[in-house]
């Protein structure tokens, strides 16, 4: 049977056999894993990087995921938004694509930096800062940027890969990890190798403070300009008060606004080393063919100290927190309560709270707040917010319709709580959960793209890409009193942070008085 229709054929038959017993469905799953050993070769490279490779050559295409295992997590203190904003920058080129002369340039750019250095310096003073000082080295700073851009050919790298038929190229940059993938013919591998482990050792800040007014117009209309984005950054930062998660992932403005390329240059010196990064490739790839070449490009990268784990922890909540906000804008609710890491075995029970209380109309919230009481155009749950790498937040929200209240989508998601806490939910109920999450799993690798990313995501996360087929069991081991257990020790007033925009009416503007001089009048016979 093809590969594909393997896949294919095994989600159908679980899609439409769920009352099958677990161990039948556990052979399934079984039979697709001994396929991929088939096919798939890890190589843990000398400098420390890790190449997973899928082989599967039904169309002459590849698919390709790099995962680096840092995030705006590992952004440092009063640096937020410095993993973002290396993400844009890998999209900039190296010292051979994108630059007509990159000797001249480099030289170009330690200027730019030097003058950049001085005029950060007098700007942040809070004392004695001189405003003819300021301009002059303003003025420096912005004739040293001219001159390096005259040696930039804007955008050369990703029209090499578009020209030579890559598709879906992008990159995603998340609390946990930063990500980069895209597809392309089977006959480019080399290109890409080239081109991919070229960026990762060589990447070039060329464009720097351009991108970085991108960037802050992309916080400006996320969150300055977005009442429901400026109430999650809200909300993330009253429900954490020590670990990273609490900022935004785009960065605080203040700093943002205030990045240099030289502090974007030792974020890359200290996380893109290759023992912090996998990247897979999943296509028509023969990992015999292929790896021989693909470790002479990766295998180049020079290695580097592996980042120290973040020290941070949380500390445990002992109240409840509350963010309200009063706009003239659509209400909305929120709350989230603090939950163990992707590591805790008691992950599945989340993820079946989370598909029981919010998958689809026969869900739990939808019925209740939607279907039943009419008061909600939206209501879920979910696990895992802002991230699972580390200790997260299992979330709620509802969106009220017209006439409700914030107040009484919390009213009605506590009462959905409690219930959890207190009856089993239907073995119709579980069951279905079991099905989806199995489905899902097997959906993933459908498809080269998918497939890379999973195969990427759990190596680095787990060090064995075949804990995604572990999961399986984690799954079917869930009972309704896990639920129960788990609703009890979690979900408590004071271990819950809410946030809530209702909505306020704009008031009308104040007149405006008339200054205009008014004719004095005559004073009234008798009058004072």
């Amino acid at each position: 049977m093809r590969f594909n229709s393997l896949v294919c054929a095994t989600v159908l038959l679980l899609l439409t056999a769920p009352s099958w017993p677990a161990h039948g469905q556990q052979q399934q799953f079984t039979s697709i894993e001994q396929a991929f050993d088939k096919r798939v070769t890890v190589k843990h490279l000398p400098n420390g990087l890790t190449l997973v490779i899928c082989d599967r050559p039904e169309a002459p295409v590849f698919s390709y995921f790099t995962i680096v295992n840092a995030g705006s997590v590992q952004d440092p203190t009063a640096e937020t938004g410095l993993a973002h904003m290396f993400e844009h920058l890998a999209f900039k080129g190296t010292k051979d694509i994108g630059t007509t002369d990159y000797p001249a340039e480099k030289i170009a750019l330690a200027k730019v930096e030097q003058t950049y250095a001085a005029y950060d310096a007098e700007y942040r003073k809070r004392v004695g800062r001189n405003p003819q000082k300021l301009a002059d080295l303003k003025s420096q700073f912005e004739a040293a940027t001219k001159a390096a851009e005259k040696y930039v050919i804007s955008n050369q790298f990703t029209q090499i890969a578009e020209l030579n038929g890559a598709v879906g190229l992008n990159a995603e940059t998340g609390p946990d990890d930063t990500q980069y993938y895209w597809s392309m013919p089977a006959n480019r591998l080399q290109l890409w190798a080239y081109m991919e482990s070229d960026r990762i050792a060589n990447p070039v800040p060329r464009e720097f403070y351009k991108e970085r007014s991108v960037v802050m117009e992309e916080r400006r209309m996320r969150v300055d300009s977005d009442p429901i984005g400026y109430m999650i950054e809200q909300f993330l930062a009253a429900a954490y008060i020590a670990h990273p998660y609490r900022n935004p992932g785009v960065g605080w403005m203040s700093d943002v606004s205030q990045l240099s390329a030289t502090e974007a240059d030792a974020f890359h010196k200290k996380y893109y080393v290759p023992s912090n990064i996998v990247v897979t490739v999943v296509g028509d790839v023969s990992a015999t063919n292929a790896l021989p070449m693909l470790e002479k490009y990766f295998g180049s990268i020079p290695a580097g100290p592996h980042p120290l784990p973040l020290a941070t922890v949380e500390p445990p909540q002992h109240s409840e927190r509350i963010v309200k906000l009063n706009e003239p804008v659509q209400p909305f609710y929120i709350e989230g309560y603090h939950r163990p890491d992707y590591l805790d075995k008691d992950d599945a029970v989340y993820d079946a709270i989370g598909d029981i209380m919010s998958n689809g109309r026969t869900s739990i919230l939808y019925r209740s707040l939607v279907r039943d009481q009419h008061i909600a155009a939206d209501a879920e749950g979910f696990s895992g917010f802002p991230g699972n790498k580390y200790p997260s937040l299992f979330a709620f929200y509802a969106v009220p319709v017209p006439g409700h209240t914030p107040a009484e989508m919390r009213a009605a998601i506590h009462k959905e709580i409690d219930k959890l806490k207190t009856t089993d939910v239907t073995p119709n109920e579980l069951a279905m959960f079991k099905t989806r999450a199995r489905a899902n799993i097997l959906r993933s690798l459908d498809n080269n793209q998918g497939l890379a990313e999973e195969l990427g995501t759990y190596q680095l996360r787990y060090g064995d890409w075949h804990m995604l087929f572990n999961q399986l069991a984690k799954i079917d081991a869930v009972t309704p009193a896990d639920i129960r257990r788990v609703a009890n020790k979690v979900f408590t007033a004071s271990n819950r942070t809410s946030a809530s925009i209702d909505f306020t009416p704009s008031k009308p503007p104040v007149p405006v008085p008339d200054t205009k001089r008014q004719p004095v009048q005559p004073a009234s016979k008798g009058g004072l």
